[in-house]
């Protein structure tokens, strides 16, 4: 069997929910981020999945993503850094809007965050996390960040990393990134399906 990724972007937060930059401050999950973490785990514990209990797991540190992953079921979850949410830097907490406010015409994806983390390193993060995926013939879980997993989106095609800004990520959707004819392909992608 050929290794896949399925990935998980972490519940909502408070930051998540109103569309603010959110790269590494801490922020925890709403009550609502909590239930459909909760939902998502009863979905990957029934078929097809059945409890993914032969995949390996990982989280980012952050606890939005460690505590998605741990509500889920899967407190095996280990966590690594390469998981982390982009660096946004000096955009850090701010909303789109309030990003127009301050440089009109703006795009992270083109043009970079102050401060921060260039896309460059990002992509090497990503592609450090597809290389360990790939390591092996078993499933991978990760429980990580809209704008790292759709980053890895991007590179797990072999594509620039900056079409993940075309693959939206909704909080606690389920994606798998596999194979079709023995080249990367996109399985499922933000799917929302136990949410409803």
């Amino acid at each position: 069997m050929a290794s896949r990724i399925l990935l998980v972007r972490h519940g909502q937060t408070q930051w998540s929910a109103t569309g603010r930059h959110t790269g590494l401050t801490d922020i925890p999950l709403t009550d609502e981020g909590r239930r459909t973490a909760l939902l998502l785990g009863a979905r990957l514990a029934r078929a097809p999945w059945d409890g993914l209990a032969g995949a390996e797991v990982r989280t980012s540190p952050l606890s939005r993503a460690a505590e998605t992953a741990s509500l889920a079921g899967f407190t095996r979850a280990k966590e690594w850094d390469a998981l982390v949410e982009w660096d946004y830097g000096e955009y850090e907490g701010l909303t789109p809007a309030e990003l127009q406010e301050r440089r009109p015409g703006v795009n992270i994806w083109r043009d970079g965050v102050p401060g921060g983390e260039t896309l460059a390193q990002l992509a090497a993060r990503v592609d450090e996390v597809i290389a360990w995926a790939r390591s092996a013939p078993r499933d991978v879980l990760v429980f990580a960040h809209g704008h790292v997993l759709r980053t890895l989106g991007a590179r797990w095609l072999g594509l620039d990393a900056s079409f993940g800004a075309s693959l939206r990520l909704d909080p606690t959707s389920l994606s798998v990134l596999g194979w079709a004819y023995g080249a990367p392909a996109i399985e499922r992608w933000n799917d929302t399906g136990h949410l409803g």
